[in-house]
């Protein structure tokens, strides 16, 4: 990378039609200096690059070739399944699985059903009919579940309107724990 620098200098410079002699006096770096720079047989440093960068009102990254920053937004391909919605939130398969769901208010008609993994699920509004073999309960917002898959399990809205949750799936699920306060202190 900083072999590359030197090249990189002399084109900015030579695009700019600029001298030697006149980024020199801008700079305060001598002539043999910046020659030796350009021709690679001085290492560049950043005493010698900021003053560069600034003659040439360019962003040091220009000057270095440092590789541009990637967009840090995560792009989510939402899926919609009748009047719910499922956002994958991990993008490599296999293992554990990440999943937010907006699930409408009409999928309220219990179809239980089994498969290998485990499950958690954590209420973020709204409120989550959960059938679990013999179990049928009501989750409110703030509220979490877990379970083995195995067991026949069905969840939806308890129909007064939408609810939308945070679902981690996998092998791994029965290390997913939620301390809501430490254990008895005394």
């Amino acid at each position: 990378m900083l072999a590359a620098v030197g090249p990189r200098l002399k084109r900015i410079r030579r695009q700019r039609q600029c001298t030697l002699a006149a980024l020199s006096e801008v700079t305060g770096i001598s002539v043999s200096t910046l020659s030796r720079l350009e021709s690679g047989q001085r290492k560049p440093s950043l005493e010698l690059l900021l003053p560069i960068a600034h003659a040439h009102q360019v962003p040091l990254d220009e000057l270095v070739g440092a590789p541009p920053v990637g967009d840090p937004r995560v792009r989510l391909k939402p899926v919609r399944r009748g009047d719910s919605t499922v956002v994958p939130l991990t993008q490599q398969p296999g293992g554990l699985q990440a999943f937010k769901m907006v699930i409408g208010p009409t999928r309220s008609t219990p179809e239980p059903r089994t498969h290998e993994g485990y499950e958690w699920l954590y209420v973020l509004s709204g409120r989550l009919r959960m059938v679990l073999a013999d179990h049928d309960i009501v989750l409110q917002t703030g509220e979490v579940a877990e379970f083995d898959t195995r067991l026949p399990h069905w969840f939806g809205s308890t129909g007064d309107g939408p609810v939308e949750i945070i679902s981690l799936f996998g092998p791994q699920g029965e290390r997913m724990h939620v301390r809501a306060r430490p254990a008895d202190e005394t």
